[in-house]
């Protein structure tokens, strides 16, 4: 197992009534894909599965945007924060 810091943000922290937790991650959970899988699929799921919808949470692993294909080898930490607008 690796242990990972996951970081939650905004409307993501209120939903889940959580900033931030470290995990001991099973070895099969190595990529970020899997680790949305293995978050959403814990506790019976809600709140948990809205981190499935990658059309409304975006993740950052440390610390740099990335794509749920991305690689937790190495990582130290994951982010998932909703998209940012601005003008």
């Amino acid at each position: 197992m690796s242990r990972l810091k996951i970081c939650y943000f905004a409307s993501i922290r209120e939903q889940l009534g959580l900033a931030a937790e470290m995990l001991d991650l099973p070895h099969d959970v190595n990529d970020v894909a899997a680790l949305v899988d293995f978050l959403a699929n814990r506790n019976d799921g809600a709140p948990w599965a809205l981190l499935q919808d990658s059309g409304s949470v975006l993740v950052a692993v440390d610390q740099a945007v990335a794509d749920r294909t991305a690689s937790l080898k190495g990582v130290q930490e994951v982010a998932f924060f909703p998209p940012m607008t601005g003008g």
